[in-house]
């Protein structure tokens, strides 16, 4: 019996805690799902650079054992100093001098990834009046491009999702969960296909040196925002019209940030998701329900009186009207 007392009130005390439980497992689940990744990361990724490492170590050396009137100080010198350019975007390379960073089509591409939050990091403000300009250009342009996006994305929505899920609940009589389970489906199809697949594959064929897996990587590091930087479209030395071509993958990263936020917009609508969500909300309490009714009962109460208060105000012109009015009633129950 006290097992069972026990276990009844440990049920009791997890249902009354049920929010903040499910919230630090989620924070657990969330914290274990980092060390997951950067122990996967780890183990694949650094071989390849131990590999790497080793590879350059002997270039080095032959290098330096091939041309003994250059000193290695020299060589760590000019190293370094091709490295910091090529971190600015700027390449030694000959075949690579053609290109310029700082052109009008390339300018747009890069505050196309700076207000969008990308950010690849292949072209970078060199002077400091383009790194001031930088900073107050996003404090203003990222606001306003999530204001953007937003109204952009509600118009979609209404269009893209809200309506035929109404049509096809309202005149087939399909159930309303139901419907929108099934077009969240085919609409993430459909952008997956249309902004990922099919890029892909133009990006396989324009690109040299990239095959269909390394462009759908390019595809979705982009269009997450995540922009790391490794994979940059239209920076080969041998582009063919690279000014159109800049400005066409600016339109499609734009197009392509507005069709995932309306698929995530569409998903976080889906009921089941919604009570998913709820489980690591904090429930609001009883207690400022009641207060909140209060307040509003003193504000319903407070809005009465006022305007009993006027209507007596505007009846002391008309006082005999009001007097004459009272005794004819005071008559009538006396005469009943």
């Amino acid at each position: 019996m006290l097992q069972s007392l026990a276990g009844s009130a440990c049920v009791r005390l997890v249902e009354r805690h049920r929010s903040a439980w499910c919230f630090g497992l989620l924070v657990l689940g969330y914290l274990l799902y980092l060390v997951f990744g950067a122990v996967v990361f780890s183990s694949v990724e650094l071989p390849y650079e131990d590999l790497l490492r080793q590879e350059l170590r002997k270039l080095k050396r032959r290098f330096l054992a091939e041309h003994e009137c250059l000193a290695e100080p020299q060589l760590e010198q000019f190293l370094r100093r091709v490295l910091e350019a090529s971190n600015y975007g700027v390449s030694v390379l000959g075949n690579a001098s053609g290109n310029w960073n700082w052109d009008f089509t390339s300018a747009l591409f890069f505050a196309s990834t700076v207000l969008s939050t990308t950010g690849y990091g292949h072209t970078v403000p060199l002077s400091d009046g383009g790194k001031a300009f930088c900073i107050i250009y996003s404090v203003i342009g990222i606001p306003f491009t999530l204001l953007f996006l937003t109204a952009v994305v509600q118009r979609v929505t209404v269009h893209v999702t809200r309506r035929p899920v109404l049509y096809f609940h309202v005149r087939w009589g399909f159930s309303k969960q139901v419907v929108a389970v099934v077009h969240a489906v085919l609409l993430g199809f459909v952008t997956v296909s249309c902004f990922f697949f099919i890029p892909a594959a133009i990006f396989s064929v324009l690109e040299d040196d990239w095959n269909f897996l390394e462009s759908f990587y390019f595809c979705f590091i982009s269009l997450s925002t995540i922009g790391l930087g490794d994979y940059v479209p239209g920076e080969g030395y041998n582009q063919k019209f690279r000014e159109l071509y800049k400005i066409g993958i600016t339109c499609y990263l734009l197009l392509g940030l507005i069709a995932m936020l309306v698929v995530l917009e569409t998903f976080c609508e889906l009921h089941e998701l919604k009570k998913f969500r709820k489980m690591f909300y904090v429930k609001r309490d009883k207690g400022d329900d009641q207060v909140h009714i209060m307040e509003h009962d003193q504000l319903s109460f407070s809005s009465i009186t006022d305007q009993a208060a006027g209507l007596t105000e505007d009846q002391k012109p008309s006082e005999p009207f009001g007097a004459t009015q009272s005794s004819a009633y005071a008559d009538g129950l006396a005469s009943h």
